[in-house]
């Protein structure tokens, strides 16, 4: 089982999960050229995909999804509400619960809820039946049941939006801080660590910091903070790159 970003930030997003030859694109903030590009420097093509499943409909996570899988046949998976918010004509959907676990060839998919201010925004945790991946971005405030979810994973992808104080500071005008700080909106470095800290990090092989703002936050800040809870070295933590991702990390053989 192995995963990659092909980007992660405000200007698009999409990330890869393998295993036992099946692939899904999570998220496709990317058109149909740009999203080719990005899987050749993983030595994939948009036809090796399986399936493209959706957290939330904002344009970051979405922009792609339509042409991408009405040129290459692909299923979106997506909620109720997450199909509520979009055109996804010509497109072959399938509807999921945000509380129930389903597969996508042989990935298993644990769904969970979480607070943004989204329809019915979903966040996912991965399994090959041995090893799994939690991806948390796109969420406001941490909830009890997002942590028994994330609690016992292998490996995590982290939302790290803003640092707190660099956002205060910045230039942003005052309705857009408050939304990107609030309940609704994302998590903060200092959020994303308290969150860590109340996972089991036995198993913990991988932790990548993602969908970080170029304009609030940076990777030193963002790795530190992580990496105060793990007690690890700050280059351990990964970090997803708005145009760049992250290569392939492997989690098992399986």
């Amino acid at each position: 089982m192995r995963f990659a970003s092909l980007g992660s930030g405000s200007r698009g997003n999409a990330l890869i999960v393998e295993a036992g030859g099946t692939r899904v694109l999570v998220d496709c903030g990317f058109g149909p050229r740009q999203l080719a590009v990005r899987m050749g420097r993983l030595g994939l093509e948009p036809g090796d995909l399986d399936a493209i499943l959706i957290t939330h409909e904002h344009s970051d996570h979405v922009a792609g999804a339509a042409p991408c899988a009405r040129r290459h046949e692909l299923d979106v998976f997506l909620t109720h509400g997450t199909l509520g918010a979009l055109t996804l004509d010509g497109v072959s959907i399938q509807v999921i619960d945000s509380h129930t676990v389903f597969a996508i060839g042989n990935i298993e998919v644990r769904p969970f809820p979480v607070p943004h201010d989204a329809r019915e925004p979903a966040q996912f945790v991965f399994s090959d039946g041995h090893d799994s991946l939690g991806v948390l971005t796109d969420a406001g405030c941490v909830t009890p049941h997002m942590v028994e979810m994330l609690s016992v994973c292998d490996a995590l992808v982290l939302e790290c939006n803003h640092d707190i104080d660099m956002l205060t500071a910045g230039r942003y005008p005052a309705h857009l801080k408050q939304r990107i700080s609030g309940r609704f909106g994302h998590l903060d470095n200092t959020a994303s660590a308290d969150l860590l800290a109340r996972l089991d990090h036995r198993r913990l092989r991988h932790v990548v910091a993602a969908h970080l703002s170029q304009e609030n936050n940076t990777p030193e800040l963002a790795r530190a903070a992580l990496a105060a809870v793990l007690g690890c070295d700050a280059n351990w933590i990964g970090v997803a790159d708005q145009d760049t991702g992250f290569d392939w990390r492997v989690i098992s053989g399986g």
